[in-house]
């Protein structure tokens, strides 16, 4: 400004503070707010959006009881982990492995989930789905025809209806 003025502002008026308050474990920030649950629901929804080409050729198989009739589920939630794939009448998770994985780790962890469960887990490299899928399937139907099936039904391929109360009346 010239002369040496300067320029007066009027004085701010002040509105009473609050004091923010520190936000619960529920709330975003401590904890992120969201539960391991939700958090593996969101995962396992992104990973059925995004899935891998040998995931992608697999489900194909798969999909809608195309395999043999059984009804499998993508990306399901079991035990905390996402399985790849899951026969929920046979009991029988399908994990596809990428280059990044320890087998070694992975194999204690399908038998620790095997003990806790009863879910039998097999492994196959994407290398298998995408030069073998023929083996793959060939595999697949081995081990469901020797899986029991979960529900006692001899070829029922879903979990038995709740019956209602007034049944049988």
């Amino acid at each position: 400004m010239a002369g040496g003025s300067t320029l007066q502002l009027p004085p701010l008026k002040r509105k009473r503070s609050r004091i923010a308050k520190a936000p619960s474990s529920s709330e975003e920030g401590v904890g992120g707010g969201v539960s391991p649950r939700q958090q593996l629901l969101s995962r396992a929804a992104e990973m059925r959006k995004n899935p891998t080409e040998p995931e992608r050729r697999l489900w194909m198989a798969l999909r809608d009881s195309r395999f043999r009739g059984w009804k499998f589920r993508r990306q399901a939630i079991i035990a905390h982990r996402i399985a790849d794939f899951f026969c929920p009448a046979k009991g029988l998770i399908i994990e596809l492995d990428g280059d990044t994985h320890d087998r070694a780790a992975d194999l204690g962890q399908d038998a620790d989930l095997e003990h806790r469960t009863g879910f039998r887990t097999m492994r196959f490299t994407n290398a298998d789905v995408m030069q073998n899928l023929d083996g793959v399937l060939a595999a697949l139907k081995e081990a469901l025809d020797q899986r029991p099936d979960r529900w006692g039904r001899g070829g029922g391929h879903h979990p038995p209806a709740p019956s209602s109360e007034e049944e049988g009346e």
